[in-house]
């Protein structure tokens, strides 16, 4: 049949990317993804949060603590608070996933419902529950449509389904409260002068080890070396000040990026969305 004139079908570009970042207020805390990524690749970063992605098309590879994962439809992509990882296209195509990224303190009560005593964690990174995903994927649509009350019950259901199947409590290891007091130290003046951080040789002449030594042991802790987990600091305060209503070129500055283009640059690294887009989706 002959489409009428003023009709004509829509071929969607592969080559367009699409993300919306934004928070749900149907669980504490939590913010969400959706997006498609085609040249996109995420730098080694980390959340605060638990990071549980559920593919809908393409695929995506990615590196974590455990090694790599390449995770397609039906699957799922999930990382543990503070844990290195990246993130890139499989597939020339690339991939589409949606994202929640709840706080560690939801994760925490569902667990608790389960029985679990420790602190969640899962025996995989990239696992392949399409059940799962299906419920979580139904619970973020929910969510995007403001369906709050389904939203949020799909949430639970499908997080402590994800804990059933491949949960476990995570070990101790060598976290930021087990890290070195020098290195602790070193994290801390990071911390403190991100406007004007110091070279790795005056970071470790002012904590009292070696170079090599602090560089290596700072790696171990915080899974970054200082200069990456610097750029970390920076984008965790540029969010801060965004939510605060700072313009992105305030911020660059006051966080320690040379000018907005390159807070820009770094954002998009670690969330997927630039700092403006960012700002206007969750600022309230």
């Amino acid at each position: 049949m002959e489409l009428p004139r003023d009709v004509h079908p829509t071929v969607e570009d592969p080559r367009v990317e699409r993300a919306r970042y934004w928070r749900f207020s149907g669980l504490p805390d939590t913010e969400l993804l959706t997006a498609r990524f085609v040249t996109t690749a995420f730098t080694r970063h980390t959340h605060s949060t638990y990071t549980i992605g559920m593919i809908t098309a393409g695929i995506e590879e990615y590196s974590h603590s455990g090694g790599s994962s390449r995770v397609g439809p039906g699957g799922l992509a999930v990382v543990e608070p503070d844990e290195v990882h990246t993130g890139h296209a499989g597939v020339p195509e690339g991939w589409r996933y949606r994202v929640f990224y709840p706080a560690p303190e939801v994760v925490v009560d569902i667990g608790r419902e389960l029985g679990m005593r420790g602190t969640p964690g899962f025996t995989h990174s990239g696992i392949d529950a399409p059940e799962v995903s299906r419920v979580l994927v139904r619970a973020h649509t929910a969510a995007e449509r403001g369906e709050r009350l389904t939203a949020s019950s799909l949430a639970r259901q499908g997080i402590a389904m994800l804990l059933r199947s491949h949960g476990r409590e995570r070990g101790t290891g060598v976290t930021a409260h087990t890290a070195r007091p020098e290195v602790a130290l070193a994290r801390e003046l990071l911390t403190e002068r991100l406007v004007d951080p110091p070279t790795l040789e005056e970071l470790a002449a002012h904590v009292g080890i070696g170079p090599f030594t602090l560089a290596r042991a700072f790696r171990a802790a915080y899974g970054l070396p200082p200069h990456a987990y610097l750029n970390q600091l920076r984008v965790a305060r540029a969010r801060v000040l965004l939510l605060q209503g700072w313009r992105a070129s305030e911020v660059a500055a006051r966080v320690g990026f040379t000018d907005q283009s390159h807070l820009t640059r770094h954002f998009r690294r670690h969330l997927g969305v630039p700092p403006v887009t960012y700002q206007r989706a969750l600022r309230v």
